[in-house]
């Protein structure tokens, strides 16, 4: 049984157990129709760049011993159009990479709740009719 007083990053099987994840998720990511076109033309080291990038944020943001030397993910992010639509579709991506790789019900709880937090730096434009009158 995990420790619960442990970082998400430990609980999560650190540094390893994110690299995994990340390199999985930016497969199913890259290979998805809807969400493929964000890293069209994206060349082998600058793709490598972006994982690690990816691995450093998410082991930071979890909680371990890793500095982030992105930008945050509102700059990151910005004028790129993201939807509400897409985001949807990356939390469906992220969970069955979550639940593929047998992360704990409670990990996966929280690691969700950490990347529901940067939504609002990532999401550019509303779900279609959201302003309707």
């Amino acid at each position: 049984m995990m420790d619960p007083d442990k970082s998400l990053y430990l609980r999560l099987g650190g540094y390893d157990a994110i690299a995994a994840f990340a390199d999985d998720l930016l497969r199913r990511l890259r290979s998805d129709p809807q969400l493929g076109v964000y890293w069209k033309g994206m060349g082998t080291e600058k793709m490598k760049r972006h994982c690690q990038l990816l691995v450093d944020f998410l082991s930071h943001a979890a909680g371990g011993p890793v500095q982030y030397s992105g930008m945050d993910m509102r700059m990151s992010h910005a004028g790129m159009g993201i939807t509400e639509d897409e985001w949807d579709v990356f939390v469906r991506i992220t969970i069955a990479t979550l639940d593929d790789l047998g992360v704990p019900a409670r990990e996966k709880a929280d690691f969700l709740a950490c990347a529901g937090g940067l939504k609002g730096d990532i999401v550019d434009v509303p779900r279609a009719g959201a302003h309707s009158a």
